[in-house]
This record gives structure tokens, C-alpha cells and sequence, in this order.
């Protein structure tokens, strides 16, 4: 019954089926009046044919003045124990004298008499009769000669043998009943498949409306409702797609702002803590040199030297975050250009006499000529001899290196390395987190800021590359890097 009716009534397929089964019942209905009908007609004109023919063959004897003996010995053998049997023929002049009579005489007027129940078998309308029936009718047929000068009367009674013979056969009602049955049943299949694919989304629609998975979509019929019905389905899972994409993003994006927020928060604490360092040893000494008028020269000297000292570190923390800054908020305005890193590399080789921020250790590249990356000439720049100060700072080796690893379509791949130390494998997962120190006490006093590496990963992904950090066997540090290629068309 859930399939037959929902809270509205019928559902789609019985609002289909029904109308379609009472049209086709009417018709049948009709069709099966009309033909009844017409059957009936025809077999009461058999009846009514055969009376009037031997009607006609004693009128034809009356003219060629023939006996009719013959005709009598033929009819009385012919029609013995068949529908015919018991028929009977008065033949009557114009004034009603009667000439001849096979049977009982009929009355010449014989639809008028008494005792009698006449009956036309031409209107089809045959009466049912039975043997308990007092009153038998007949059928009566009236021929009248060319001239109208004699009338013959031929009647025969309508007993059951009769009404037998014109009675449709019982079997031909089956037969109707069972091709009405048959096409029902065909109407129901047809309705059922073409409002398959209405029934199945109505079922999406309410699945859909729950949450509910709708796994179906292959039950829809092969054709265009069902085209269209997978259409819609497959329409609504891409929104339900994209909408979770949506979320997922916003999530994600979310996400992303209070991790900005959680690290930039976490960074000005870690700025206003590195800043109280140097500027409370400043003001520490300023203090002391200010409240000492009597402080011999070479103390006061020392003083100065190690607030110039802080003040150095002081200038090179707030660079370090005024890049920091520029490559997290304004990676976008960051001009890219083709850098020869050959030629890069070799400028800093040669101005390290001069920088000195290679200290003692010696530092080789091996990169070929024309090696174009896409890149921004003061960043790499800054990048590499970040790498080359860290290493110098806090290595302990005696070698620095820059190489060229592989390269593809996309990129080059490179290794910068030290024959240093290396670092505890606990340490390499947070070398590139803002102030971590490996450490803190030797950092501090070496003048780190906590931000040379960071500086270096935010430069090389902000370029569009990659960096990861491991020990050597061998001993050190190795970064591994890669820059993209520099393509004519981004010229």
C-alpha cells in the first residue's frame, strides 16, 4: 500500500495507469457492445433469412403452378431435429382465403392474434426462453407475392433449441476477459517503466532532503526521462561535491587565518622578547655609565662596545622581520626575473673575503654556466648567504658547499652543505620554525636572531620551491632545494 498510496494520494504511476485502464475498459467496452450486438443481428437474420427463402421458393411454385408436395416431403426431412424443426407456412390470398399449409394454419393476420407472441428476428432483439415458458413466441417472417395477390407466412417457434443456436458462445467471454486482463497487465508494465524513473527521483528527492546516500542511478530505464534523471543526479552530487569542497576550503582557510594569527601572535611575543633582551642590557649600561661619574675610561669603552654590540643585534632582529614580513604579506609584489644562479653564486664566492660570513670555514659551488632560475636577484641573494652564516655560526666544519643536483623541464634541483656536526634528528623537524635555537644559550651569544632559517624556507617557497634538511653520513647538514626553470614566455 506505501507503494499505491503517499501523503498526497496516488502516487505518479496509479495517476498514469488508472485513467489509462478505464479509457481502455470503456473502449473494449464499447467495442465488445458493438460487436455482440452485431453478432446477435446477424444470427437473427439467419434465422429470418431462411424463413423468408422458403417463403420465396413457395411463391416461386405458386407462379410456375407447381405442387408443392416435393418441397413439403423436403422441408419435413431437412429440418427434422435441427432449429428448424416445427417450422410452419401459411399462404393466404389478397382476401384472406388460405390456399396452402405446411403445419398448423398461422392467422393471416398473425401478429394481431390471439394466443400467439409474435416476434421479428430482424431487429436482433430475440427474447430468452426456457421450458417453463406457457407462452412460446415465434418467429415470423411475411413474404408477399410480385403482384401483392398472396402472402406467405413462415413461423417457427423460438424454443431453447433455437435460442442455443443464436446465442454467442460462453467461451468467446473468456476470451474477451482474458485480452482485457492481458492488456491491463500491458499497461500496468508500460506505466510502471515509463514512471520508473519519476519514482526513483522522488526517492533521491527524498534521501537527498535526509542526507541519505542514493546509490540507484543504474536503475533508471535507458531512455530520455532516464538520461535526464541521471543528468539531475549527477547535477546535484557535483553541488553536493562542490559544496563540501566549500566547507572543506572555508575549513581549511579557517584554519590557515588562526594558524597566521596563533604564529604571528607567537611571533610578537617571541619579537617583544628577543627586543627586551638587547634593550634591557642598553639600558643597563647606559644606566650604569650615567650613574658613574667616576668610571674609569676603559670600563666606559668596554660598555659602549657591548651596547654597540646589542644595538648591532638589535638592527639585524628587526631586518630579519621586516623581510619576514615582506615574504609572508607581500609574496605577490615580489618581482621575478631570470637569475643566472652560476653567476649568483659566483659574486658570493668572491665577496666573502670582504663579508666575511664564511668566517674560517672554505666554501666551493659547482654549478653549471646558463643555469636560469626564476627567481629574484636580492632574495637568493640574502637566501644563500643566510645558508652560508648558519653554517659558519654553528657547524663547526671547515667546508661549505653549493651544488647542482638534478634538473628537469620544471626545475633545478640544488644541495647546499657543511662537513659540520649536524644537529640531533629531534631538532631537524623544527629548524625552520621562527627563534628555535638547537642551542639557545650558544645562539644567543653567537648574535643568532632565531630567523636566518626561516627566512631561507619563506624565501625558496615563495619563490615556487621546495626545501627539506637531513645529516650526512659523512657529517653536516645537507639542504636540499629546488628553484623552478626560468621559461622564455615568462619573459
Amino acid at each position: 500500500m506505501t507503494k499505491l498510496f503517499h501523503r498526497h494520494g496516488l502516487n505518479y504511476h496509479w495517476q498514469l495507469f488508472l485513467p489509462i485502464a478505464v479509457a481502455l475498459c470503456i473502449v473494449f467496452s464499447f467495442i465488445i457492445w458493438y460487436q455482440y450486438k452485431r453478432e446477435a443481428d446477424y444470427r437473427s437474420e439467419v434465422l429470418t433469412d431462411q424463413l423468408e427463402l422458403i417463403s420465396n421458393h413457395i411463391l416461386r411454385a405458386y407462379h410456375e403452378d407447381q405442387t408443392l408436395r416435393p418441397f413439403n416431403q423436403f422441408i419435413s426431412s431437412y429440418f427434422k431435429d435441427t432449429k428448424y424443426d416445427g417450422v410452419r407456412l401459411s399462404v393466404y390470398k389478397e382476401d384472406g382465403l388460405l390456399r396452402y399449409s405446411y403445419g398448423i394454419p398461422l392467422p393471416f393476420d398473425i401478429d394481431k392474434a390471439e394466443g400467439i407472441r409474435t416476434i421479428h428476428a430482424t431487429n436482433g432483439d430475440l427474447p430468452v426462453v426456457n421450458d417453463e415458458d406457457e407462452e412460446k413466441p415465434y418467429i415470423v417472417a411475411h413474404t408477399y407475392s410480385d403482384d401483392g395477390m398472396i402472402k406467405v407466412i413462415a413461423a417457427m417457434p423460438f424454443n431453447e433449441t433455437v435460442d442455443d443456436a443464436v446465442e454467442i458462445d460462453s467461451t468467446v467471454w473468456l476470451i474477451i476477459g482474458l485480452c482485457i486482463l492481458v492488456t491491463l497487465a500491458l499497461t500496468y508494465w508500460v506505466t510502471h517503466r515509463l514512471t520508473r524513473s519519476v519514482t526513483l527521483l522522488k526517492e533521491f528527492a527524498n534521501r537527498a532532503a535526509t542526507g541519505a546516500s542514493f546509490e540507484d542511478v543504474d536503475k533508471f530505464p535507458q531512455n530520455e526521462l532516464g538520461e535526464i534523471s541521471r543528468e539531475i543526479v549527477s547535477l546535484y552530487r557535483e553541488r553536493e561535491n562542490a559544496i563540501r569542497l566549500i566547507k572543506k576550503e572555508r575549513l581549511v582557510t579557517i584554519h590557515a587565518i588562526e594558524e597566521k594569527g596563533r604564529v604571528m601572535r607567537q611571533m610578537t611575543n617571541n619579537i617583544n622578547h628577543e627586543i627586551k633582551t638587547p634593550v634591557g642590557i642598553i639600558r643597563g649600561y647606559l644606566e650604569s655609565i650615567l650613574s658613574d661619574e667616576n668610571m674609569d675610561e676603559a670600563t666606559r669603552r668596554r660598555f659602549l662596545e657591548r651596547m654597540l654590540s646589542n644595538v648591532e643585534r638589535l638592527s639585524t632582529l628587526l631586518n630579519d622581520v621586516s623581510t619576514m614580513t615582506r615574504l609572508e604579506n607581500g609574496s605577490d609584489k615580489i618581482a621575478v626575473t631570470r637569475i643566472d644562479m652560476h653567476d649568483l653564486v659566483y659574486q658570493i664566492d668572491y665577496d666573502l673575503p670582504a663579508t666575511n660570513i664564511a668566517g674560517s670555514m672554505k666554501f666551493s659551488f659547482d654549478i653549471p654556466l646558463e643555469c636560469y632560475v626564476a627567481g629574484n636577484q636580492g632574495l637568493l641573494h640574502g637566501m644563500i648567504c643566510g645558508l652560508i652564516k648558519n653554517a659558519a655560526m654553528y657547524s663547526q666544519g671547515k667546508h661549505i658547499g653549493l651544488n647542482l643536483l638534478s634538473e628537469n623541464d620544471h626545475f633545478y634541483m640544488f644541495a647546499f652543505w657543511d662537513d659540520g656536526v649536524g644537529v640531533g634528528e629531534e631538532h631537524l623537524t623544527h629548524l625552520f620554525e621562527r627563534f628555535y635555537r638547537v642551542d639557545t644559550g650558544r645562539s644567543r651569544k653567537m648574535g643568532g636572531t632565531g630567523l636566518g632559517l626561516p627566512i631561507v624556507k619563506s624565501t625558496i617557497t615563495t619563490l615556487g620551491g621546495t626545501i627539506s634538511v637531513h645529516n650526512r653520513s659523512a657529517g653536516g647538514l645537507e639542504f636540499i632545494f629546488s628553484l623552478p626553470r626560468w621559461r622564455d614566455d615568462q619573459a
